[in-house]
C-alpha cells in the first residue's frame, strides 16, 4: 500500500535518466504524511511532539532532492512543476482524528504551489480559493494547449498577477461513511467565504469570521443555506450531466446474481443513510480507524472486544464487521470469523477485499464451493488478483475440475512467471496426469524461485525419476532431505 518516498525517488531518478533529453510527464507520488505518523530520523528527533510535522518536512526534504537533481540535470529552468495534495488531516478538529469522514477546512483545504517554466510570473501568491479540478486545465493552458471541453474546471493562470482575483466555487464530496459505516455521505460547496455542507444535519459556515467552522449559522440563517442548497444541487447535476451511472454495488450482473445465490439479499442500509449524520457517529470512525491500525501492526486480539462492543451497539456498520472478521482470522478462528465477514458483504456486496477475506475463511473450514464461488467473484470483477485466480485454481485442482484450475494457473504465470505456488501446483498437476514432458519447466521453476522449498525438489525428484534421470533424481532427493532435516532441527 505505501513504501517511503525515499524508494519511490529512487525509482523516479533512474526514470528520468532513461529520458534521454526528451519533453516528459512525470507524477511523483508521497505517502510518507499519511497515518500512522512515522518520520525518518533526523525528523523524528527534530519533532518529537509533532509527528505529522515530521512526516510533513520528510516530504519536504525528498521534494527536495527531486528539485536538485533536475537542477543539476539543467533541466528545471524549463520544466512546468505543480505541487499538491488530496487532502490535509484533522488530527482532533471537530472530533475526526484523520480524513475521510468530514469536509471541514482541515481536510479539504489543500496547498498548490506552480512553477512555470523560464520562472515565468515568479514569487506570487494568489488569494483566492480554487480547486484541484483547475490544476489539469491550469497545466494544459501553461503549456500552450487548449483544455478539451469536458474538462470542468478552468485555467487558474488568469488568476496571477490580478489584484482582485475572483473565489471559484469548489465542491467536495466524501461517500467513505457511506461505503464504510452504512451513514449519510457528506457534500460541500464553498463560495466565497461561505461554507454549506449538505448533511442530515445541514452546516452553514461564516470562515470569514469563523475560519474554524466552530459556529453552525444555519438555524439563523436559512435563507442563505437554501440559496447554497439549490447553487449546490445545480452544480453538482450540471458537472454530472452525461456522465455514465454507475452500477448500485459496483459488481458487474453476473456477479450479483451469483451474491443472490448464496443467500445474500439487500439490507435496508438505503433507509438509514438518510438518517444518520457522521457527526454523530465520528467516535465509531475513530474506534475503526485504531482498530485498523492494530490489525495491520498484528495486534488483533485487542481489538475484539472493541468491535464486539460497536457490533453490538449497531451491527449495520460494514467497517466494524469486515475488521471483526479479519481479527478472528488472523487468530486462526476461522469459523468465528465467518459471520461477521458475510454480513459485512451484504451491507456492501463491492467490498471485494471482505468477499476475499471470507472466501479465505471458507476455503479453511472446508466449504470449497462456496469458496470457490466467491473467488469467481472476485476474478470477474478483478482479473487481475493473482492471489485470487490462484486461491481459485487451487480450489479447481481440489473438486475434479482440473482443466479450469491448469487454465487459471496459466493465467497466474502469464502475468507473474516467478509466481511459486502456480509453478508448482500447475506442475505437479501435469505430473499426476502423467504429461511429464510438460510438467518439467514448471517444477524446475518452482524449484529456482523458491530454492529452499522441501515440497518443490521432493516433487521435482519424482519428475526426474519418471523421466529416467537418475542422477539429477537423486541430486534433488538429497537436496529435498537435506531442508527436511534442517527443519526438524530445534
Amino acid at each position: 500500500m505505501q513504501r517511503r518516498g525515499e524508494v519511490t525517488l529512487g525509482y523516479v531518478l533512474e526514470w528520468l535518466g532513461k529520458q534521454q533529453g526528451g519533453p516528459f510527464f512525470l507524477w511523483f507520488h508521497l505517502w510518507d504524511a499519511h497515518d500512522p505518523y512515522s518520520p525518518p530520523e533526523p525528523f523524528r528527533s527534530r519533532f518529537p511532539n509533532a509527528a505529522y510535522n515530521g512526516c510533513i518536512a520528510n516530504v519536504d526534504a525528498t521534494v527536495g532532492k527531486l528539485l536538485d537533481y533536475l537542477r543539476s540535470q539543467g533541466l528545471y529552468d524549463n520544466t512546468l512543476i505543480a505541487v499538491a495534495a488530496d487532502h490535509g488531516e484533522s488530527l482532533g478538529d471537530h472530533g475526526e482524528l484523520t480524513h475521510s469522514i468530514f469536509l471541514y477546512d482541515a481536510t479539504i483545504h489543500v496547498p498548490l504551489l506552480l512553477k512555470l517554466p523560464g520562472n515565468r510570473l515568479a514569487g506570487q501568491r494568489v488569494h483566492a480559493a480554487a480547486s484541484l479540478v483547475d490544476l489539469a486545465p491550469t497545466l494544459l493552458d501553461a503549456l500552450g494547449q487548449t483544455p478539451p471541453p469536458a474538462m470542468q474546471g478552468r485555467s487558474l493562470l488568469p488568476l496571477i498577477g490580478n489584484p482582485h482575483p475572483e473565489d471559484r466555487p469548489s465542491l467536495a464530496t466524501g461517500d467513505h461513511s457511506e461505503r464504510s459505516f452504512g451513514w449519510s455521505a457528506l457534500v460541500s460547496l464553498r463560495i466565497g467565504k461561505e461554507l454549506y455542507v449538505q448533511a442530515p444535519s445541514p452546516e452553514l459556515y461564516d470562515l470569514a469570521s469563523d475560519p474554524g467552522e466552530k459556529m453552525n449559522l444555519f438555524l439563523g440563517n436559512r435563507a442563505t443555506a437554501a440559496r447554497l442548497a439549490i447553487q449546490l444541487d445545480n452544480f453538482v447535476k450540471r458537472i454530472s450531466a452525461g456522465a455514465p451511472q454507475p452500477l448500485q454495488d459496483n459488481l458487474d450482473e453476473k456477479s450479483r446474481e451469483k451474491l443472490s445465490a448464496l443467500g445474500y439479499v439487500a439490507s435496508g442500509k438505503a433507509n438509514r443513510v438518510a438518517k444518520i449524520d457522521p457527526k454523530d457517529r465520528i467516535g465509531v470512525a475513530n474506534d475503526m480507524h485504531d482498530a485498523s491500525l492494530a490489525i495491520e501492526e498484528g495486534k488483533e486480539a485487542g481489538v475484539i472486544p472493541l468491535l464486539l462492543r460497536v457490533v453490538a451497539k449497531d451491527p449495520e456498520v460494514q467497517a466494524a464487521q469486515y475488521y471483526l472478521g479479519i481479527a478472528y482470522s488472523r487468530k486462526g478462528n476461522f469459523a468465528k470469523a465467518i459471520p461477521p465477514l458475510r454480513k459485512a458483504v451484504e451491507l456492501r456486496p463491492d467490498a471485494l477485499m471482505a468477499q476475499y477475506e471470507l472466501a479465505i475463511c471458507l476455503y479453511e473450514t472446508g466449504d470449497l464451493n462456496t469458496a470457490a464461488a466467491h473467488f469467481e467473484i472476485l476474478v470477474e470483477n478483478r482479473p487481475e488478483w493473482t492471489d485470487a485466480r490462484y486461491s481459485l485454481a487451487s480450489i479447481y485442482a481440489r473438486t475434479a475440475r482440473p482443466q479450469e484450475a491448469a487454465q487459471n494457473l496459466l493465467e497466474v504465470l502469464q502475468g507473474e512467471p516467478d509466481h511459486y505456488r502456480a509453478n508448482l501446483l500447475l506442475g505437479r498437476m501435469l505430473f499426476l496426469n502423467g504429461t511429464f514432458a510438460e510438467a518439467l519447466p514448471y517444477l524446475e521453476k518452482a524449484t529456482a524461485v523458491q530454492a529452499d522449498s522441501r515440497e518443490a525438489h521432493s516433487f521435482l525428484a519424482e519428475e526426474y525419476e519418471k523421466l529416467g534421470r537418475a542422477e539429477d533424481a537423486a541430486r534433488e532427493l538429497a537436496v529435498a532431505n537435506k531442508l527436511k532435516m534442517e527443519k526438524q532441527r530445534p
